[in-house]
């Protein structure tokens, strides 16, 4: 029962966040983020977001300064969720390094 709870609120979680990067990087053009997955705790006080990096080069810079303005992504997560959830989690940015290791093993296996 706890378990489908958590998986709403994470998809819940990466849509928004999706839809505020959206927002974001239509300033910025080059660049396009997605969030490729979020993982909740149990107790719905920690969020993990993986972020997605196009182009993968800037993606070191891209994940330092979404971790710098944290407080104001919480901030814009919460005015989109404030009917939906009473307490938004502490986020936490990753990068979703997959493809890229996708990209790793496909080249392996090339040679």
């Amino acid at each position: 029962m706890e378990k489908t709870r958590q998986s709403k609120i994470e998809r819940l979680i990466q849509k928004e966040l999706s839809n505020i990067f959206l927002d974001e990087t239509r300033k910025t053009h080059g660049i396009m983020l997605s969030v490729s997955e979020c993982r909740i705790s149990a107790d719905l006080s920690y969020c993990n977001a993986y972020i997605s990096i196009f182009p993968p080069e800037r993606g070191d810079e891209i994940i330092k300064n979404l971790n710098n303005n944290l407080k104001s992504i919480r901030f814009a997560l919460g005015q989109r969720l404030r009917y939906q959830l009473r307490i938004i989690p502490e986020l936490r940015i990753f990068k979703d390094d997959t493809l890229d290791y996708m990209e790793h093993i496909d080249e392996l296996l090339k040679k």
